[in-house]
């Protein structure tokens, strides 16, 4: 496997105007300890990245529209040849907005949907009306032919709502539609004993499976849950099918469950390299080292990428080299990124081949 930065999501500011449950940065509308950088930084950050790599840039937060020159950074990003996205929660969205969007040459927006009703939705983002800001989004980028995709995350407090979800989303227009499964960081630490358990996890990834196999308009892709990589193949497998993989332009298109620090990273305000949304570990920082140079370098990023480290059941997983578990969610529940797959209930071969010889 080659490992080329492909995607990179950049938190350019953490302040929002939401305060949603699962948030992995804590964000909040006044944020005191981690200020916006300025407009010339966001410039040098991207010089810095075009000098090794030409990554999907997706703008993002907190709530990126809150930064007045978030079209500034879209256009020189443009400008660059990134591709540029923007990841909004919908409700600061405007026509003047969309018109901005289209003119910096912004290809993809991803907004954020995780109920089918404003009861569940506005509850998992502890704010009344955000329902009605997302619909209201999704209304005026099909108005303007602005392509959009739908981010939904679950608990167990919403997970009922997943195939109602799905299917909002394609009556709203959207392109795709990625179903994440929480990775507890951030504010996301408070809802430990929200995570979906291990056997309703396995259940909804063969439910994705099914559904996705009957979808031919939207695209969709689990996010956060590598082992649906394993499950696929397991089933296509049994079914004596050739498993396929569809890509999207604005996404890394690979066929592998967990990228982080393999084809993705993610840079925060504060300029620290990390692996990925919900890995709070930083490989380093871009005001100390280039990017190239933790990108290539890192101690962190080498350890991930070497699955013959990795621990537990995912240490001796046939499936490794496709799934390799979810290092962020190893590292929250374990204390270790290079541990097993806490939520993942295969188990692989080898141990069971040991187990019947008593090994």
């Amino acid at each position: 496997m080659k490992f080329e930065l492909k995607w990179l999501a950049w938190e350019i500011t953490r302040r929002c105007n939401l305060k949603c449950v699962h948030c992995r940065s804590s964000s909040e509308l006044e944020v005191k300890e981690h200020p916006d950088f300025p407009l010339e930084e966001a410039y040098r950050i991207l010089d810095d990245i075009a000098s090794f790599a030409s990554p999907v840039v997706v703008l993002s937060g907190g709530e990126p529209l809150l930064r007045k020159d978030v079209f500034d950074i879209a256009q020189y990003g443009t400008d660059k040849g990134f591709r540029m996205c923007l990841a909004t929660n919908g409700t600061l969205v405007t026509p003047e907005i969309c018109d901005s969007i289209k003119s910096t040459g912004i290809k993809m927006v991803s907004l954020s949907l995780d109920g089918a009703t404003a009861e569940v939705h506005d509850n998992f983002r502890q704010q009344p009306g955000a329902f009605e800001g997302t619909l209201n989004a999704a209304r005026l980028f099909r108005e303007n032919e602005i392509p959009f995709l739908i981010n939904s995350s679950f608990t167990k407090r919403n997970q009922e709502d997943i195939p109602k979800v799905y299917r909002l989303a394609k009556e709203l227009g959207a392109t795709a539609w990625y179903l994440f499964m929480i990775v507890p960081t951030g504010r996301g630490e408070d809802i430990l004993k929200e995570l979906i358990s291990p056997e309703d996890y396995e259940k909804i990834l063969e439910w994705h499976y099914q559904m996705e196999k009957e979808e031919d308009e939207l695209l969709v892709r689990p996010t956060c849950a590598p082992h649906y990589y394993r499950v696929r193949m397991q089933r296509a497998r049994e079914e004596g099918k050739r498993v396929e993989h569809r890509s999207l332009k604005f996404s890394t298109g690979g066929s592998k469950g967990c990228l982080a620090g393999q084809l993705i990273s993610l840079l925060d305000v504060d300029g620290n390299v990390l692996p990925c949304s919900y890995f709070p570990m930083p490989a380093g920082n871009i005001h100390e080292q280039s990017f190239k140079e933790i990108w290539e370098n890192s101690k962190l990023f080498k350890e991930l990428r070497d699955f013959s480290s990795y621990k537990g059941r995912c240490g001796v997983c046939e499936y490794v080299n496709i799934c390799g578990g979810c290092r962020a969610r190893a590292y929250a529940v374990n204390g270790d990124y290079l541990a097993e797959e806490p939520f993942c209930m295969h188990v692989p071969r080898r141990m069971k081949v040991e187990k019947e010889e008593g090994r």
